[in-house]
């Protein structure tokens, strides 16, 4: 990928770029640039220097960790059910292209994570990462804050783990094995559907199922276990019996170590953008969507608990999992959907009557 076609717009220290750059995400610097390549064409990317970035999850007492750090905000993955699209509107963004298009990238991320892990009053607690956008997105490419911050969590021996959608990911295999010779990592990949027209319109900046199921098994043949968030479950596009009976077999035959089914949920932001692309795509759809979302961001129990039947079923089949088809196999999921690919607590495969999706933060 060539980055020499650089076009610089604004930087100065205690200065207001052309869209009020500095008060706007409350730095001291900030460089905004656009880069003329095929890959980032449309995309403005705004270099901060963050005061912070290993920070405390809302709620805490509720998740299975405490701890995230986040390099980007906005995503080039664009896909159009992302629950993060909210977060933009906090720094007076679009929601919907403006996700999409405008990524704020804390340059100095690998600086403030080794800081904050040196630091006396740190106790070493684990640390989420692709909580809320990916960390390995197209953006990585050019500015390779992962292997600082895992580099910085390795030498701390500090736990960690990773969820994303990027195949990027494996340009850091190495320290991934290293970090995991000497602390707890958890890596899980996104694969909600293997449908390759389904996955052109609704995930138009990510690398295919296929591609991502091929850094499962890579992570698989270098000894790091590796589940899959099947995530999300897309109503009436991706949940036919032969759709998630082709998605299932795809996440087995790539060696996952556990399938998390989770199902479309619509928080505000994300709905709003998601109905759009459905009226345009999906028309006929529409009436039914806003039937089955009519309570609010999350489908009826009663779906949700027939999708994770189904998926479970599914898994046995095809033998995902550490133990022997017949045993009383437990399947890993996380505790909360919004925040997949993190420490986990295995449940039993048979959710049971009362199951249901967690609640969002």
């Amino acid at each position: 990928m060539r980055w020499d076609n650089l076009v610089e717009n604004a930087s100065t220290t205690g200065q207001t770029g052309p869209t009020g750059d500095i008060a706007l995400f409350g730095t001291d610097t900030v460089t905004t640039r656009t880069f003329d390549t095929p890959e980032f064409r449309g995309i403005t990317f705004h270099e901060i220097r963050a005061r912070s970035i290993v920070n405390r999850v809302p709620g805490a007492s509720r998740m299975p960790f405490e701890w995230t750090v986040n390099p980007y905000r906005g995503c080039t993955h664009a896909c159009v059910y992302c629950f993060a699209r909210k977060t933009h509107s906090y720094l007076d963004l679009d929601t919907g292209l403006g996700f999409d298009s405008q990524i704020v990238v804390k340059i100095n991320a690998p600086e403030l994570v080794r800081r904050q892990l040196g630091s006396r009053q740190w106790q070493g607690a684990h640390i989420a990462m692709g909580t809320n956008v990916d960390c390995y997105q197209r953006a990585e490419g050019r500015y390779r804050l992962m292997p600082g911050i895992i580099t910085a969590l390795r030498d701390h021996a500090n736990p960690f783990s990773i969820l994303t959608k990027g195949t990027l990911i494996l340009r850091d295999l190495e320290l991934l094995r290293e970090a995991a010779a000497v602390t707890e990592v958890g890596v899980s990949v996104s694969v909600g559907f293997v449908d390759q027209e389904l996955w052109r319109t609704v995930e138009p900046g990510t690398p295919s199922p296929e591609r991502r199921l091929d850094v499962v098994r890579a992570m698989s043949d270098n000894g790091i276990g590796c589940g899959v968030l099947m995530a999300p479950v897309i109503p009436f596009l991706g949940d036919g019996p032969d759709q998630l009976r082709a998605t299932v077999r795809a996440i087995a035959a790539a060696g996952a170590t556990s399938v998390t089914p989770l199902v479309l949920h619509l928080r505000p932001g994300a709905r709003e953008w998601f109905m759009a692309w459905l009226t345009k795509h999906h028309p006929h759809l529409v009436a039914r969507y806003e039937r089955l979302y009519a309570e609010g961001a999350y489908a009826p129990k009663w779906y949700q608990r027939r999708i994770t039947r189904q998926v479970h079923e599914l898994a046995d089949e095809f033998g995902i999992g550490p133990v022997s088809r017949g045993e009383a196999r437990r399947i890993t999921v996380p505790r909360n959907p919004d925040l997949p690919g993190l420490p986990v607590r295995p449940v039993a495969a048979d959710p049971g009557p009362g199951a249901t999706q967690l609640t969002l933060l």
